[in-house]
């Protein structure tokens, strides 16, 4: 595996954020680092994060370090610092000064300067290729995680208006049956159930829209309309229709799915030319075998764009409809009847559960996409 040679551009950013890294080194030798007047010097763990910085700063603008191992040194070392920091400003919450945050400033700098220099990593090797693709933005979580501990521990933020992430963690790990409990409520049953419910039939709708033009011109300005309904209107008046458990939330879901499947199918269905449908027709091909064999496969893109928007709103909209009424058991329930036990933490942890839900939803669907549009140009390149 080696790194592509870059051309010299007249902004080189590996230079630029070495010299930064070096200079906040300095700016935290000189000051203080945790109130009333502590010193670099007198705390040895950082000592020794600001000297692997200035180590690292210093050879990568000389150029010592330009290659894949000295990128794999740079990242050890920064993974070092931030563990540094981190177990430091745990025994000095709200003490941090100028030196500190002149110290994480420059781990955050080390951390952007290994990205950078991960990105441009190139190797013959497919499945190396995936990994590099996959670990620059886990390592760009991993970092906002890190300064959002350090941040909150170190200006001594209040818990109530925002956890530290291992306060976070502490609640999820302690709170496993109640989030498993509202996860089950709200995606297992409500997301699911009115996402297969609602796509579904906007599908089976999409082609009889395309079939009937009747249809077309009638059903589309109303679904327009009702598409535009917010959301905080609907969900009351499917609770009183449908009762307080999951199918309220489920028919929201629905509504929400809808016509974001209907109008993208629609549109899909008409992305074939006319060239193509005329070759079709000289086949003696059925209006059938003509969707099924050329209009269908055609409008794929269009119907997975709009299976990964409704991914998200699904999501949202099952949340949502929960905070206007529910047994006592859901993630839209837990949320807003924790914040108004202040208890934080356990909303932050439900959000943690929704948006790793979401995001593995998506996943699969973007996965299933790829294996079915295989043939398309977004996906071959």
């Amino acid at each position: 595996m080696t790194t592509t040679t870059v051309s010299k551009r007249r902004l080189d950013m590996p230079a630029m954020l070495a010299w930064f890294v070096v200079a906040m080194v300095v700016v935290g030798l000189f000051s203080p680092i945790f109130s009333p007047d502590i010193g670099v010097m007198d705390v040895p763990r950082l000592s020794i994060c600001l000297v692997i910085l200035a180590i690292a700063g210093v050879r990568y603008e000389l150029g010592f370090m330009r290659n894949w191992i000295g990128d794999l040194i740079l990242g050890l070392v920064t993974a070092i610092a931030a563990w540094l920091l981190v177990s430091t400003v745990s025994n000095h919450v709200g003490q941090a000064t100028l030196g500190f945050w002149a110290l994480v400033a420059a781990t955050w700098a080390a951390s952007w300067l290994f990205v950078e220099r991960l990105a441009i990593w190139k190797s013959k090797s497919l499945l190396a290729m995936r990994i590099i693709n996959l670990v620059i933005p886990a390592l760009f979580g991993v970092t906002l995680l890190v300064l959002w501990q350090i941040v909150v521990t170190g200006a001594g933020v209040p818990k109530v208006l925002l956890p530290a992430p291992s306060e976070i963690w502490i609640r999820l790990t302690t709170s496993v049956p109640t989030l498993w409990a509202d996860f089950q409520q709200t995606f297992m049953k409500a997301v699911l159930a009115g996402y297969v419910i609602g796509c579904g039939s906007a599908f089976l709708t999409a082609i009889l829209v395309d079939r009937i033009p009747f249809l077309r011109r009638g059903l589309l300005p109303i679904g327009n309309l009702v598409s535009a309904l917010p959301i905080i209107g609907v969900a009351p008046i499917m609770v009183m229709w449908f009762g307080f458990d999951w199918p309220s939330k489920a028919a929201v879901v629905i509504i929400m799915t809808f016509f974001p499947m209907l109008v993208n199918t629609v549109s899909g269905l008409a992305a074939s030319d006319s060239m193509q449908r005329d070759l079709m027709r000289t086949y003696a091909s059925s209006y059938w075998q003509t969707l099924f064999k050329l209009r269908l496969p055609m409008a794929m893109p269009f119907i997975f764009n709009a299976l990964k928007i409704n991914s998200t709103l699904a999501l949202i909209g099952a949340i949502v409809a929960e905070f206007f009424g529910t047994p006592i058991v859901g993630m839209g329930f837990r949320i807003s009847t924790e914040v108004g036990r202040m208890n934080v933490d356990m909303v932050w942890a439900e959000i943690a559960i929704a948006a790793l839900a979401g995001s593995l939803f998506y996943g699969a669907i973007a996965l299933l996409e790829r294996a079915v549009t295989f043939w398309h140009p977004s996906v071959r390149g």
